[in-house]
């Protein structure tokens, strides 16, 4: 992708666009908002009576009481300014999980963090690098980029810290309190590169109480999942929690392939990869010396190892883009299994001051870690896909960080109290640095074949620096204006300490070897929010963000030049209804929205087939998103979601190198092309963006029959479906998937007023093969995860 990697085509290079991409009209995504704000207005004003609001619930899908009315909705509160507000009152569109939803989600083993795919309106998250790189998107807002040193516009926090390298954006989250998606740009509270949004952590903390819960979990292929913690009172100022999650799986994919290997991978082999084990434990200690002092100290450690992302090669055929291949068979000749293994620490210290009506905090954290992810990247053997009567395609990579570390200190000053006027300030820094190799196919194979000087190390540094500030004010008790500010410094620099040199040890790359680059940026957001009445609310805001520059080293391991990309911006804007409806039973939210990322990151292939940054002019995108929690009936809670988008890449000088092999298009491309030299590239003005799925809909519901006042049986079920999504920046026939759905089901008791439960499960229960990612030109395509069937037990204590 590229203006031709560097330069702009000229206008006469372009040839007649062949199919013609149809928007989402505009007037569509209003009528669809005025027919959702019209059923609101109606449901209210069909209350003719307000009763007194009974206690408020466990929204999470917990048992209701046989002895009192259909209960109500509790409370969500969030901390997406800062500071703990309920969820109807914050003037931007956030989704909320609880913990014990989440974990429904991963009874399977599912990942973690791709689990949040698909459940919470306007969020997709994918991975092609195993379960060390998840990416995400929010808004259609995302990176395809698979490269270890990537910048996200999507920022991971978990616990108060942002975390920033993909690596650690992985840090599989448990014993989980809350998840907030903060959809939109979120730059003047939490900074740089979350001009798609945020997805925040917030673990059960420590407290006066001994307490726990644990959920151990047995399916399909030896899959074990437990996630639990406990903790209490060391004394009357003191106190400490212990978490943990252990998620394993044997190995379930054959290795069919029976032939040489050039780089000595035992094949065939029955049960060679898919399997994992992945162990986490985290230690948190609260100390409460005097009422006005709070110091939470928190340390956590990961021990990683799996197979990374299996590539299925010529899965997708051309011309369609249906996928019908085994999950459970590869034929891979090379890369021993496509293993992947890494360890990362890290710690914080959170201590908040209150002076009386003011309150200090400080967060100092830090994040290290260190491994690999090797991978047989053509997804096939070679002997098995001939070119002129020679085998094609051998592909093999590995990604290496040898150290990371990751340092961060954010103080902030806020006001506390009721009073109509409240503020926040404060400074923010970063320093990151780690140092990456990169190593290519030749120097994996055995002698007298093998290049040990085929690789390249990279030393990366970033730094950043932030002060920021926010005020809100209560014009009357229904009207509440919000305005916040960001000054950002970010500087980022790559070394290329090592090339990738012949066998004799000659180098022959002429690029770059230091790059810097450095933006100073501001970003700010306004608001306002007015209550109609005490159930409904609307709001209104315009949010400006950025993403930093982006470098990216790792061509120098095909002799290619570092690319860069300068800094991208965004404007959005807002509009929305909070609604608590039905005597507190119906809790709707709508957003609509619209926003325009100038200088858009993009990623592609330049002229030589080598990966490249660069900047597209803009990109566009409107659309929707409803949140719905509902208890109509006793006994039953239900929650939905929608999301609806349009997107659209602007920049007719923009080319992409399309779905090549030997010179070869083997995909249907139906973008306007040019050909230069042997490659063939694709106009991408118009296009949709990549991995922006253009509908949403989720579903989960719980029904519960009582056995007596404490006890009952239950039945539950989530279901998601997604509209056209395509994985490339060009239009192809086969690189889309239109329509993927996946649910999962559970049938159990539940005993102890939901103190403990024993289920059956079944995670994608109609084992859908739905494709989530490809390479294009091996037309391999990458599934999503297959059906499991288990048991599982949860015990919660007090």
């Amino acid at each position: 992708m590229f203006e031709l990697a560097k330069d702009r085509l000229p206008e006469g290079s372009r040839t007649q666009r062949q199919n013609v991409i149809t928007p989402m009209p505009r007037k569509m995504v209003l009528a669809i908002a005025s027919v959702l704000l019209s059923s609101t207005a109606a449901i209210a004003t069909a209350q003719d009576s307000r009763q007194p609001k009974e206690p408020e619930t466990s929204a999470v899908a917990q048992p209701v009481s046989t002895d009192t009315p259909t209960a109500s909705l509790s409370t969500v509160t969030v901390t997406a300014e800062h500071r703990e507000e309920d969820l109807q009152k914050v003037p931007l569109s956030v989704g909320v999980l609880q913990g014990d939803a989440m974990r429904d989600f991963t009874t399977g083993g599912d990942d973690t963090l791709l689990a949040l795919s698909g459940k919470v309106p306007g969020l997709y998250a994918e991975t092609t690098t195993g379960r060390i790189f998840p990416r995400f998107y929010i808004r259609g807002l995302g990176n395809i980029d698979f490269y270890l040193g990537a910048s996200q516009p999507v920022s991971i926090i978990q616990d108060d810290v942002v975390l920033e390298h993909v690596v650690l954006k992985s840090n599989p989250v448990y014993d989980m309190d809350e998840v907030e998606v903060l959809r939109g740009p979120q730059g003047s509270l939490f900074g740089r590169n979350t001009t798609a949004g945020i997805i925040k952590f917030d673990t059960i903390k420590p407290s006066q109480e001994y307490s726990g819960r644990e959920q151990l979990s047995y399916g399909s292929n030896n899959t074990l999942s437990f996630d639990g913690g406990f903790g209490g009172p060391i004394s009357d100022t003191a106190s400490f929690r212990v978490s943990a999650l252990y998620q394993h799986r044997d190995n379930w994919v054959d290795n069919t392939y029976n032939g040489p290997s050039a780089d000595g991978t035992v094949t065939p082999k029955k049960d060679a990869m898919g399997g994992y084990d992945d162990r986490n434990v985290r230690l948190q200690l609260l100390l409460s010396p005097n009422e006005n002092l709070s110091i939470l100290a928190s340390a956590h450690a990961r021990d990683y190892s799996g197979t990374s992302t299996l590539f299925l090669r010529n899965a997708i055929q051309k011309g369609s883009s249906d996928v019908d291949v085994p999950r459970d068979r590869v034929a891979y000749d090379e890369a021993h299994g496509n293993p992947q293994a890494y360890n990362t620490y890290g710690g914080s210290l959170k201590a908040i001051y209150d002076f009386g009506g003011i309150s200090l905090t400080s967060i100092t954290a830090y994040e290290t870690t260190s491994g690999f992810s090797r991978g047989d990247t053509d997804g096939g053997a070679a002997v098995d896909f001939p070119f002129n009567g020679i085998p094609n395609g051998y592909g093999q990579s590995m990604g290496q960080i040898r150290d990371l570390d990751q340092i961060t200190q954010e103080f902030r000053l806020a006001s506390t109290g009721n009073d109509p006027l409240q503020w926040q300030t404060g400074a923010y820094f970063f320093d990151g640095s780690d140092t990456t190799d990169f190593y290519q196919r030749a120097w994996f194979l055995t002698p007298p074949a093998n290049n040990p000087n085929n690789w390249v190390r990279l030393r990366d540094t970033n730094t950043s620096w932030a002060v920021f500030g926010q005020l809100s004010y209560k014009l009357t008790d229904a009207l509440t204006f919000t305005g916040g500010l960001r000054e950002t410094e970010d500087s980022k620099r790559t070394r290329l300490l090592k090339t990738a040199d012949s066998v004799a040890g000659i180098s022959t790359y002429t690029g770059r070897r230091d790059v810097s680059l450095s933006a100073r940026t501001p970003s700010w957001d306004l608001s306002a929010m007015y209550a109609l009445n005490p159930d409904i609310s609307i709001y209104g805001r315009v949010a400006r963000g950025f993403r930093g520059p982006t470098i990216q080293g790792r061509s120098a391991v095909f002799n290619s030049d570092f690319t860069t990309a300068n800094s991208e911006t965004i404007l959005s804007w807002e509009a929305g209804v909070k609604s608590s409806l039905l005597d507190n039973r119906l809790r709707l939210n709508i957003a609509g929205f619209t926003y325009t990322v100038h200088d858009i990151q993009l990623n592609g292939n330049d002229s030589d087939g080598n990966g490249v940054l660069f900047n597209a002019n803009k990109a566009l995108a409107h659309g929707l998103e409803a949140d719905l929690d509902f208890r109509p009936i006793q006994n039953l809670s239900l929650t939905a979601g929608l999301s609806l988008l349009h997107s659209e890449i602007r920049d007719k000088r923009v080319y992409a190198q399309v779905c090549a092999l030997n010179g070869i298009v083997v995909c249907t491309v139906m973008d306007p092309t040019i050909t230069l030299g042997t490659r063939t590239f694709a106009q991408i003005d118009g296009n949709p963006l990549p991995n922006a799925p253009k509908y949403s809909i989720n579903l989960a519901a719980r029904y519960d029959i009582p056995v007596n006042a404490s006890d009952s049986v239950f039945i539950s079920g989530d279901w998601n479906k997604q509209g056209f999504t395509s994985f490339v920046l060009y239009d192809t026939k086969e690189f889309v998937a239109n329509g993927n759905f996946e649910g999962g089901l559970k049938l159990g008791y539940s005993g102890n007023n939901g103190g403990y439960e024993a289920a059956v499960f079944v995670r994608n229960i109609t084992n859908e093969k739905n494709l989530k990612g490809v390479i294009e030109n091996y037309m391999a395509a990458v599934y999503n995860e297959p059906r499991t069937i288990g048991v599982s037990f949860n015990y919660k204590w007090h």
